[in-house]
């Protein structure tokens, strides 16, 4: 239960923290954009020397989904980390909501930092975050492979994270992250909602992908 607690607490805090930015600032070229990418990334790299040595900071049924491929996880402990990370995701989310609803905070996306599809559509938005989870999950099988990389894991996974949000956020708000993507956009209402299910899919598929290459071309036998 503990590694169970752990990733209810980093989902929470990566949900409060990256989609609280986008909601207070906004995404706009004007810097809000970068901001609310570091948001993200530093969330990941706080909670990574927090809960890292409990539950290995997955924070993310994505990360979860390649270790459980990988075999660095097992299937009981996969459906509890996911259940732990969408349990701390509508936390978040339901943060954020009262923030809005009835402290009267201003709401820069009108959708409580949501994801969407935007003018990619469909189509376009659910390839965009394949490609966007893809590179972020490639990075954490190889960082987190091996013991002399484990003291610096947290910083580059949160870098990473950084790095696909400069590109994503202008394109889909950028989710690589099922949980992430469904807790706010449970009370954000039925626009957000009517989309979510790419961001909920593609990430998956997006860490599928990124095992495969990794088990095929780059972990050493």
């Amino acid at each position: 239960m503990r590694k169970y607690l752990a990733e209810v607490i980093g989902t929470f805090v990566l949900v409060f923290m990256g989609c609280g930015a986008a909601m207070l600032l906004g995404v706009g070229a004007e810097g809000g954009h970068l901001a609310v990418a570091f948001a993200f990334g530093l969330s990941i790299v706080a909670m990574a020397y927090v809960i890292g040595g409990v539950s290995g900071c997955h924070i993310n049924p994505a990360v979860s989904l390649s270790m459980f491929l990988d075999k660095r996880l097992s299937a009981k402990d996969f459906v509890g980390y996911v259940i732990a990370q969408v349990v701390g995701a509508i936390a978040g989310g339901a943060l954020l909501f009262l923030m809005v609803e009835v402290f009267g905070v201003a709401d820069a996306t009108g959708g409580l930092g949501s994801n969407a599809v935007g003018d990619l559509g469909i189509g376009g938005a659910f390839v965009v975050e394949i490609v966007l989870t893809f590179i972020f999950v490639l990075t954490i099988l190889g960082v987190t492979a091996k013991e002399k990389t484990a003291n610096v894991a947290g910083l580059v996974i949160g870098l990473t994270l950084v790095f696909v949000h400069i590109v994503g956020i202008p394109l889909t708000g950028t989710s690589v992250n099922p949980a992430r993507s469904l807790g706010p956009a449970i009370f954000a209402g039925s626009a957000a909602l009517t989309d979510v299910w790419v961001f909920l899919l593609a990430p998956l598929v997006g860490a599928v992908l990124a095992v495969v290459v990794y088990r095929f071309f780059v972990k050493v036998k």
